[in-house]
């Protein structure tokens, strides 16, 4: 039991570095953006040891990665809102909802969310990684896709996984001028308008 406990101390202290340095990491890249920001920053920021933060992270890569997960959760759960419409305009309703919460999520988030173009841009591992983000998205929008074409409310002739990959990359252009404040729009026009164009396509 003894032995149980040290390692629940040491597990859990572990636990705490690896939280400090990446609360300390994410200041330094909204600080310095991420090309200019060190892991080296990042540790005295944090003030642990050297040896300690590579035990948790390669480099500053790795640590940019586990960040961006934690922001794009925000971004998931919206796109996974239950979605099981009984007719075309509700369906149009849950769509346009989560476009609008899709878009003020890039808002709110757009400080963190400037780093990671910047790091897109940049980084092979971090272009990977936007890479897989994306692809869970239309996978996810593929299914809600299936869901409406199975209950007669959408166009069946259509592939569903080619129609989620169009909506997706309609609704991460914008992202993306939300994040770089390009938009002269509402986000909510943005969102109304993307959604009807989609859809009056799709939906029967």
């Amino acid at each position: 039991m003894a032995d149980q406990e040290v390692i629940d101390k040491r597990h859990l202290r572990s636990l705490k570095t690896r939280q400090k340095l990446l609360e300390a990491a994410r200041e330094v890249f909204l600080k310095d953006g991420f090309q200019k920001a060190t892991i080296t920053q990042m540790i005295k920021k944090a003030n642990i040891g050297y040896g300690t933060a590579y035990v948790h992270f390669e480099g500053k890569e790795d640590i940019l990665i586990v960040l961006m997960e934690d922001v794009m959760e925000k971004f998931y759960e919206i796109a996974e809102i239950s979605f099981f419409p009984t007719s075309k305009e509700e369906a149009e309703q849950i769509i346009k909802e989560q476009a609008t919460a899709f878009l003020k999520m890039a808002e709110m988030e757009r400080n963190m969310m400037q780093v990671f173009e910047q790091a897109i841009g940049i980084s092979t591992a971090i272009a990977d990684k936007w890479k897989t983000i994306r692809e869970k998205f239309i996978q996810i929008i593929s299914k809600d896709i299936a869901y409406a074409q199975h209950k007669g409310l959408a166009r069946s002739e259509l592939k569903h996984e080619l129609v989620a990959r169009g909506w997706f990359f309609m609704n991460e252009m914008y992202l993306w001028e939300i994040v770089r404040n390009e938009r002269q729009d509402s986000i909510e026009e943005i969102a109304e308008t993307i959604t009807s164009v989609y859809t009056k396509g799709l939906y029967l």
